[in-house]
C-alpha cells in the first residue's frame, strides 16, 4: 500500500514531469491500494489542470471514481494533522503534506512523493518511508 503525495500524483498523471518513469516503477507490482488522502484533492487537481490539462484532471478523477485510487484519510486524521502542523512549523509543514503524512502513518507508512523539502525531513522523525525518489 502507498500513498500518494500530490508530487507523486502529478508525476503519475502528467507524462512530461521528469518523474513520470520513476514514479510508474515505484507503483509497478504494487499489490495494495493507491492511496490519496482527501486533503489534497484541491492542489492536486489545481496543478493537474495548470501543469498538464483538463484531459488529465479527468483521468485522475476517473482514477478515483473507478476505484484505481483509493479515496482516504479524512476526518479520522484530524488531531494527527494538527500534531503535525505544530511540530514542523518551522518547515513549515502545512495541511496538504501534514493529511499526507498522517494518512500514510496510519496506512503502512509508504509514500510516493518527490518533496524533497519536507518528507526526508519527516520521514527522520516518523514512521514513513519515501518511494519512488
Amino acid at each position: 500500500m502507498i500513498t500518494l503525495d500530490s508530487s507523486g500524483i502529478i508525476a503519475l498523471f502528467r507524462r512530461r514531469d521528469e518523474h513520470h518513469a520513476a514514479a510508474r516503477d515505484a507503483i509497478q507490482g504494487e499489490s495494495g491500494p493507491l492511496v490519496v488522502p482527501a486533503g489534497i484533492l484541491g492542489e492536486v487537481t489545481y496543478m493537474l489542470e495548470q501543469w498538464a490539462g483538463s484531459r488529465e484532471v479527468d483521468a485522475f478523477l476517473g482514477s478515483l471514481q473507478d476505484g484505481s485510487l483509493l479515496l482516504d484519510c479524512g476526518e479520522r486524521d484530524l488531531s494527527r494533522i494538527r500534531e503535525l502542523i505544530a511540530r514542523y512549523a518551522d518547515l513549515p509543514l502545512g495541511f496538504a503534506d501534514a493529511a499526507v503524512v498522517a494518512c500514510a502513518e496510519r496506512r503502512g507508512g509508504r509514500v510516493l512523493t518527490y518533496d524533497q523539502r519536507h518528507f526526508p525531513v519527516v520521514a527522520g522523525e516518523s514512521p514513513i518511508t519515501v518511494v519512488g525518489s
